[in-house]
Parts: C-alpha cells; sequence; structure tokens
C-alpha cells in the first residue's frame, strides 16, 4: 500500500513540475467543471480539462499570453498573464452564460429555430468545403467502467479482468491513450501516424483509440456510428427531426449563438436527440451536445451515447474548427453494466495546405516503432488532458500488477490452481503454462459434440488441442484432432491438423491435415449437424448426406501484397461411398420416411452415387480486396474493409492422378460481392459466382458444384446472400458451367421506420433476390421479403422471412426463421 501511494504522488509530482500553465476551474458554487476548452487566443494550441476541473496548457516560452477559457452554458472567459517562470498557477471560476428569449420574438406558429435550422441546411455543404485539407495534432483517451460484474458468465469465470475489478466487482477494464498527428484531404481521406500510444496494465499493448474511429462531422449528411445516423442539419433533416429554439447567448467575439433543441420526430429512427449550436449569419456550429440510443445506432449493447463537440473559431481561415470531442456511453447485457468515455483534443491546425491524393495511401494508421515505450516522463509532459486522481491510480495498479503477474512464480502459482482436475472437467480440460505460453487438453462439445445422422446413428465428437504462442500471439503453432465414433455404423474416424503462423504482417499459415471423416457433399456444408439430428429424428426428414473421405492436405496462405491474398492446397483423398444403417426416429409418422443416402436419387437404397476411388487435388485461389486499407503496427498489419470496393475471388481447381481417370477434371470459378450502406436507406448486399468445368463429364458427383440451398425453414449462418432457403440441396449441381447471383437490402428502419405503431417495434424490412442457372437446370429464382430485428429490449434474435420459387413458373412458397445465435 505504502509503495502504490509512493507511485501515485511521484506521478503527481512529476505532472506538476513538468507543466507549464496549471490551475484548477470552477463554478460559482466552487464545483470542478470537466471538459472545459483551454486555448492561447488567436491559436489552436490547447487543452481541456479533466473530470476533476484540472488542467495543464503547456506552452514554450515565458511572455505574455491570453488564455480562452470556453464551456457550454458558462460564459467564455479571457485572462491575460505574463509568465516569468513555469510551472505557472492560474485557477479561474467560470460563471453561467444567459441563456434568454426575451431578445426574440416568437411567433406563436412558426418558432425561429425553423429558419435557423433551414439557413445552416442551405449552408451546410458551402460549410463543408471550407476545408479541404488540414494537419493537426490528435490526442485522445479511452476509459471503460464495468460496474457490480457476475463471477461468471454463461458458466465461465471471468476474474478480474486483469486487475480492473476490485473486490466490489466493479473498476476500469479499459484505460488508454494515443498522441498522434494527422492529416485530412476532403472528402474523406484520413492519415494517422501515431507517435505514443499507452495501454494501462500492458506496456507492450497498442491503444485502439484511432482518429478515424472518432471522425464526426455533422457537415455531412450522415454520421457513421454503428448505423447510418442523420445529422440534424443533413439535406433531409426536417423529415427526420423537429427544432426549438431554447435560447440565444453572445460569444466572446459578439457572435449571436443559438440554442436549438433537436428533436427525433419518431424515436427508434437513426437520429439524435438534444442541441446543436448555431452561430448567426454564418450558419455555422458552434457546438454540439447530442444523444444517441443504443437502439437508434443498431448496437444492443448500449443504452445511452452522448457526443459533445465544441469549436473554434480562426479568423485567418474563416473555419469554425473542431477543437474537443467527448463521447460518454452507457452499456449493459446479460448482468454486465458499464460505462466509459472517449476524450480527444484537436490542436495546432494547419488548414488547406496544399495536401494532395498521392500525400494518402491505403494505410490509415501507422504506428512508430516505439510508440508503447514512451515513459512516464514524456507522458506527463505532453499528454493535454490530465490525468484524474482514478486514472492516475489505474495506471500505478496496473503497472504493479503487470510486474507480478508476468513473473514466473506467479505464472507458476496461477497454473497450479487452474491446472488442478475437477469431476466438472470431464467434458473439457486444458492445462496451461503461462510462463511458456503453452496449452493442452480436450473437450466435449455440448452443441454439436453429440448428433444424429441415418449414416453413423448418433456420433460423438472429442476434439484434443495443443497451442504454443510466440511474440504476443504474432506467430504460433496449433495442433488439433477430433475423435468421432458413431454408433450404428460402429465406425471411429479421427482427423487432426498442425498449423503454423508465421507472422502478423503478411498473416501467412502453413497447415498440414488428413484423417478419415464423414463429409457432406457440399464442402460448404449447409446442414448444420444440430439442425439435421432435429429434422430427421422429430420430422423423419434426413436431409444430410455424407460420404467417407480418407485424406492428407497440404495448405499454405499468405498476403502477397496489400489486398491480394493467395491461397494454394494439394491433398490426396480416398473417397467411399456410405449408406444408412439406422432408421431411428422419435416420431414416426406413416406417410414419411427417410430417403437414401444418394443425392443422385433418394430411392436408390444401397445403390453409390460414386465408385470408391483415390485422387489427387490441386487448388489456387486469390482473393482481391480492392481499395483494401489497414492499420501499420510495428509488427503487425490489420486490414480493414472498404465498402466503397467489393471483393474478388479468383480460383482454379483440377483433380488428377484418379483410379478411375473419368474423375479427373478442371474448374475455374469467379464470386464478385460487397455490402455498403446507402446512407440512410439501408445496407444493400450482393454476391455474383460464376464457374465452368472442363474435361468433367463423368467425375464423381463428390467433385461437382453444389449450390447452398435449404429444406429445414431455418437458416442459422445470419448469410442470406449464399444460399438459395427454398432449394433442394443437391437438386441444381452441376459438372458444366454455372452462374448464381444474390441480392438483398436491409432498409434498417428506413421504411417500417415511418409507419406508424409498426416504428415502435422497431423491426426491419429486408429483401432479397436471387438466382441460380446452368445448363441441365433451368433458371431458377427466388424472392424474399423478411422482417429482421424481431425480438424484445436488446434481445433481437430473430429474423423472418417469406420465400417464393419460380422455375419456369411458380415452383413454391416457403417461410424461413433466421436464429443469430446459431
Amino acid at each position: 500500500m505504502t509503495k502504490t501511494l509512493l507511485s501515485i504522488f511521484a506521478i503527481a509530482f512529476s505532472t506538476l513540475v513538468s507543466a507549464q500553465i496549471i490551475g484548477n476551474i470552477t463554478d460559482q458554487n466552487n464545483e470542478a467543471l470537466p471538459f472545459v476548452n483551454i486555448l492561447i487566443e488567436n491559436t489552436y494550441k490547447g487543452t481541456t480539462s479533466n473530470d476533476d476541473g484540472y488542467y495543464e496548457l503547456n506552452i514554450s516560452t515565458p511572455k505574455t499570453y491570453t488564455v480562452v477559457y470556453s464551456y457550454l452554458g458558462y460564459k467564455t472567459l479571457k485572462k491575460e498573464v505574463t509568465i516569468a517562470e513555469f510551472p505557472y498557477q492560474l485557477d479561474v471560476t467560470l460563471t453561467e452564460e444567459s441563456v434568454s428569449l426575451s431578445e426574440v420574438l416568437i411567433d406563436s406558429e412558426i418558432d425561429p429555430a425553423i429558419a435557423i435550422m433551414r439557413k445552416a441546411i442551405a449552408q451546410r455543404k458551402a460549410n463543408l468545403e471550407k476545408t479541404n485539407s488540414y494537419k493537426a495534432d490528435f490526442y485522445s483517451r479511452g476509459l471503460i467502467r464495468i460496474k457490480d460484474a457476475p463471477e461468471k458468465l454463461l458458466g465461465q469465470e471471468i476474474g478480474d479482468l486483469g486487475g480492473g475489478l476490485d473486490s466490489t466487482r466493479s473498476g476500469i477494464i479499459y484505460l488508454s491513450e494515443t498522441i498522434s498527428k494527422i492529416q485530412f484531404l476532403s472528402p474523406d481521406k484520413l492519415k494517422e501516424k501515431i507517435t505514443a500510444s499507452k495501454v494501462s496494465g500492458n506496456d507492450n499493448g497498442f491503444s485502439f483509440n484511432a482518429a478515424m474511429d472518432v471522425d464526426f462531422n455533422f457537415y455531412n449528411n450522415t454520421i457513421d456510428f454503428g448505423n447510418e445516423i442523420i445529422s440534424p442539419i443533413a439535406n433531409n433533416a426536417f423529415g427526420y427531426y423537429r427544432y426549438k429554439l431554447d435560447g440565444i447567448f453572445y460569444d466572446d467575439r459578439g457572435n449571436l449563438i443559438n440554442k436549438i433543441k433537436v428533436i427525433p420526430k419518431r424515436k427508434n429512427d437513426p437520429v439524435f436527440s438534444g442541441f446543436i449550436y448555431i452561430v448567426e449569419d454564418q450558419w455555422d456550429i458552434y457546438a454540439l451536445e447530442l444523444d444517441l440510443t443504443g437502439t437508434q445506432a443498431r448496437i444492443p449493447v448500449v443504452d445511452i451515447i452522448s457526443l459533445k463537440q465544441s469549436f473554434s473559431y480562426s479568423e485567418a481561415d474563416d473555419i469554425w474548427a473542431k477543437i474537443s470531442q467527448s463521447i460518454d456511453f452507457k452499456f449493459g447485457m446479460m448482468g454486465i453494466k458499464g460505462n466509459g468515455r472517449y476524450t480527444a483534443v484537436y490542436s495546432n491546425y494547419e488548414f488547406n495546405t496544399g495536401l494532395t491524393r498521392e500525400d494518402f495511401s491505403r494505410e490509415l494508421v501507422a504506428f512508430e516503432k516505439e510508440a508503447n515505450k514512451k515513459d512516464s516522463l514524456f507522458w506527463n509532459t505532453i499528454r493535454p488532458v490530465p490525468l484524474t486522481l482514478e486514472e492516475r491510480t489505474d495506471y500505478v495498479k496496473k503497472d504493479s500488477l503487470q510486474t507480478l503477474r508476468e513473473s514466473k512464480p506467479y505464472l507458476d502459482s496461477l497454473d497450479r490452481a487452474n491446472n488442478k482436475f475437477k469431476l466438472g472437467n470431464l467434458m473439457g480440460y486444458t492445462y496451461q503454462n503461462s510462463h511458456k505460453d503453452y496449452s493442452l487438453g480436450f473437450d466435449i462439445p455440448l452443441i454439436g459434440g453429440v448428433q444424429f445422422n441415418t449414416v453413423q446413428g448418433y456420433a460423438v465428437n472429442a476434439n484434443v488441442f495443443y497451442t504454443k504462442n510466440y511474440d504476443d500471439f504474432k506467430r504460433f503453432f496449433r495442433a488439433n484432432g477430433t475423435i468421432q465414433y458413431g454408433f450404428s455404423d460402429e465406425r471411429l474416424r479421427a482427423t487432426g491438423s498442425l498449423t503454423y503462423k508465421f507472422n502478423s504482417i503478411t498473416n501467412s499459415f502453413l497447415s498440414l491435415s488428413g484423417g478419415v471423416s464423414a463429409e457432406q457433399f457440399n464442402p460448404s456444408n449447409p446442414i448444420s449437424s444440430l439442425i439435421n439430428s432435429v429434422s430427421t429424428l422429430f420430422f423423419e426428414d434426413n436431409y444430410i448426406k455424407l460420404y467417407d473421405k480418407s485424406y492428407v492436405a497440404l495448405n499454405y496462405s499468405e498476403e502477397l501484397f496489400n489486398g491480394f491474398r493467395l491461397y494454394t492446397g494439394l491433398s490426396y483423398e480416398r473417397r467411399k461411398a456410405l449408406f444408412n444403417t439406422t432408421d431411428q426416429t422419435f416420431i414416426n409418422e406413416d406417410n414419411d420416411a427417410y430417403t437414401s443416402n444418394n443425392p443422385l436419387d433418394e430411392t436408390a437404397f444401397g445403390v453409390a452415387p460414386f465408385e470408391t476411388h483415390n485422387i489427387v487435388k490441386g487448388n489456387i485461389d486469390v482473393r482481391i480486396n480492392f481499395g483494401q486499407e489497414y492499420l501499420s503496427y510495428p509488427d503487425a498489419k490489420y486490414n480493414v474493409s472498404n465498402d466503397d470496393y467489393p471483393t474478388l475471388y479468383l480460383g482454379y481447381e483440377k483433380g488428377f492422378g484418379a483410379t478411375n481417370t473419368d474423375y479427373n477434371f478442371d474448374q475455374i470459378k469467379a464470386s464478385l460481392r460487397q455490402s455498403f450502406n446507402i446512407k440512410d436507406k439501408g445496407k444493400f448486399m450482393y454476391n455474383l459466382k460464376a464457374g465452368k468445368f472442363f474435361n468433367a463429364d463423368d467425375i464423381a458427383f463428390v467433385d461437382y458444384q453444389h449450390f447452398n440451398g435449404n429444406q429445414t425453414h431455418v437458416s442459422t449462418d445470419g448469410n442470406y446472400t449464399n444460399v438459395f432457403n427454398n432449394l433442394d440441396y443437391y437438386a441444381a449441381s452441376t459438372n458444366d458451367a454455372y452462374f448464381e447471383g444474390h441480392v438483398e437490402h436491409d432498409f434498417n428502419g428506413f421504411l417500417l421506420g415511418k409507419v406508424p405503431l409498426l416504428n415502435k417495434l422497431n423491426f426491419n424490412l429486408v429483401i432479397g433476390a436471387h438466382l441460380l442457372a446452368t445448363p441441365d437446370f433451368k433458371p431458377y429464382q427466388e424472392y424474399s421479403v423478411g422482417l429482421d430485428n424481431i425480438g424484445w429490449g436488446k434481445w433481437r434474435l430473430l429474423r423472418v422471412d417469406y420465400l417464393r420459387s419460380y422455375q419456369g413458373g411458380f415452383q413454391s412458397d416457403a417461410i424461413v426463421f433466421g436464429l443469430k445465435f446459431f
């Protein structure tokens, strides 16, 4: 305890002596004022006060300065000070601003806010285009707390979350800071160079607080905030908001500021509520105080998000620039509740500096090599927003815990306790050596571990595994094995794999696998073992069709250059037909019966769909993510999807050396897919596939191109652009040319949100169309209309679709239930 107190005192003292202008900001009741903006007049050099009202403003040389203190709801205060030596103590008290309506002539029919907002909307694009480019310094701090956390979640021990939870199961679980240089080019190019990164309790970690994640520009029509949220000054804002003038006041430059209350017309629309401050005559944004619910953002775990932005005017550039932003949020789900804040400070702007597109690449964020190695002295000197006592304590506590918990004696003692075998470990056990960073064990999955099909009867799976990590997971070795026993066919099958990851930059993997398994004819496994077990035992519908595969395979994948990933594989396989061995069912209907295991003819019991054979198969595939952006860490690269561009897959597969030469073949294939938001109109998705076989007239049915059908009326993978939900599983399989296309649009509340009564349910309307064509299969189409986001509160797990299928005319219709938690 004494050591901790001394450490906190040392940090506080080093902060004091390294600061330049320091002080406390309070109101007239001597209450601390957090998030006050402090600037040197006529510059963008500044800071904000922390939650305790304390601030530090770093300046270069002793001389006379005018320090400006601004805070929404309070009068802007200017202090001229002549500084001879540092540190310079400057405490201030802010007085409340008089926000009045007395000077405004209010018409009983039309609120003055209507005219003000119409002018702000009309000027939106011009104000947006004032900033063609800029450079700036950026600081961000993120903090997440948990309160009254449960001991277990879904039966698993939570622990203390890295030392974040105290005896009351409450505390900070994430605290991190970044210092960076950012560059922006209109309309959407943003590049960040992080020079310093600090994570509480992890001296080798990198912060997730990037500028791109909090780049919220309300001069755009929509703001990407989990969902595309309508700006209060969007072109179509009057379709979503009502406005009320709450009052007016004058800033320190004599500008009249209109405080406008923003009121959603429909509470479940993707909109904000709160206040927006508009500068009279200029019609710029002076500040924002807006709230957003988790429902509106389509982030179920979140209760409320509160966003504040403050702007400062530059006479030289005629720009109101964002100087600070805070995002406060509350969340809760499955017994876990918490809150947090992300604070951002922008300073030292340089506007319209001549940046061009050549100054930007696909690299969005780059970390300097030693960014996470800065010491406390550095942070105490450069940090623009002082730490609170709670934050200082957390750093000290977790840094001490990290030293302890990375020590070999502690890790060994922890492993001794965790490695004890208990009765509850009969379904799964892990032995771990934390110091050497390896683990091994076994598990028998409760879901999918026991299944039923007409080939194997009841089948039980058990998995064994070994994992060894290197360089903080940047490299690893994995060994996995699965043992499966079918009680009806009395067959033990086993498979295993060895995988090595070489690095986290090109993310190259090499794997060797092999064994004996019962495989679905469609390698996409369109029927889950759980769904098939239920449909077989309860409805006598044995949709799953299996064959026996003995194999050994070698696979390698690597990103050769940004956006271009290569996959290669070579395998030797022995394939053998399987047959039904059981007719057990829970409900035996007189007019229903099991079908054979032959997907070519479900009435052909005992007839094999192909002859037993051996074959060698090779494949080369590439994935091209057009416009792929990425984050650069010193020893890792993390790709970021770019919705503006599609992803293209190209592949070549060859079967050769078959014991039956008719089974040799060649296939080329391609697919193009994309998913993107259409502003406030929802999300559009498409997936187009095509391919062609060569020399494949008499190949084994195993190697046909199979299409994902669905006959169970239940969808479990959540991907509706890769399945025909009213098509037999193998009716359209082909060894010739093929094309399939899927399109879907999720209106995300755009339509139903405007229908009275229905908008209270918060459902999403989804429409889709699906096409399949082969030379031997008449063009097949499906059309669907559905409701998504069905449920209550935060538990919205269900989607329901109505489908109609056509093939040379109407074929049938169906209702499909989608379960998101599968």
